[in-house]
């Protein structure tokens, strides 16, 4: 099974992830974990948004690695791409955690470019 694969699954699992050190916060209610008052400021709210970039980037990065190995992309450089990706969310999720936002958008931007390049992977590789 191709790394690219793998990389999706990861990709999946990273929102949830992204939020889960706030929940380690003592004043978190596991009976009411969507408390908006919870995630409103500071680290709990970038880890927040964090988490639903991640759940808005996921689409398209799956779909990408499906087409791209589907319509004949070279897995090798999909593989390369795809683990490209996973480095530069993990980048940008300790961004948002840390309150860098110039890196955070330049690691969002890159991420998003890797997934340019894996969909349109079989037209140039």
């Amino acid at each position: 099974m191709p790394l690219a694969l793998w990389c999706v699954l990861i990709a999946a699992l990273l929102p949830m992830l992204s939020a889960l050190p706030a929940k380690f916060d003592k004043g978190y209610d596991n009976a009411n974990p969507r408390n908006p008052d919870f995630w409103r400021e500071g680290f709990r709210a970038r880890a927040a948004s964090a988490q639903a970039n991640g759940f808005e980037a996921f689409p398209f990065f799956a779909v990408a690695v499906i087409a791209g190995l589907w319509q004949g992309g070279d897995a090798e450089w999909i593989d390369r791409l795809a683990g490209l990706f996973i480095g530069l969310r993990l980048i940008y999720i300790f961004c948002y955690w840390t309150d860098r936002a110039n890196l955070r958008s330049l690691s969002w931007g890159l991420a998003f470019a890797s997934v340019i390049a894996i969909f349109t992977s079989p037209l140039w590789s």
